[in-house]
């Protein structure tokens, strides 16, 4: 697989951590941890679309939220106000 060299500026904190996570092995590289991070959220999306369009329209914040219980996830941030 080829790849493209790109620039990105990530906070401090969050590039420690994500070089630690290579350091205890979690990728082979930052590049790879970032390009997994990058599928797993375009998966998400991919996700969140097709159920919005069974549905039709978004699921409840109500049912997300008790998925992510489920899940044993972190509750969702709330959205920035527009």
């Amino acid at each position: 697989m080829t790849a493209e060299r790109v620039t990105v500026s990530l906070p401090p904190d969050l590039l420690g951590a994500v070089r630690g996570a290579v350091a205890e092995g979690a990728a082979e590289s930052l590049s790879a941890f970032v390009a997994d991070a990058l599928r797993t959220r375009l998966a998400r999306n991919r996700g969140l679309t097709e159920l919005a369009r069974v549905l039709g329209g978004p699921p409840p914040s109500e049912a997300l939220a008790a998925v992510r219980r489920d899940l044993g996830l972190a509750p969702q941030a709330p959205s920035p106000s527009r």
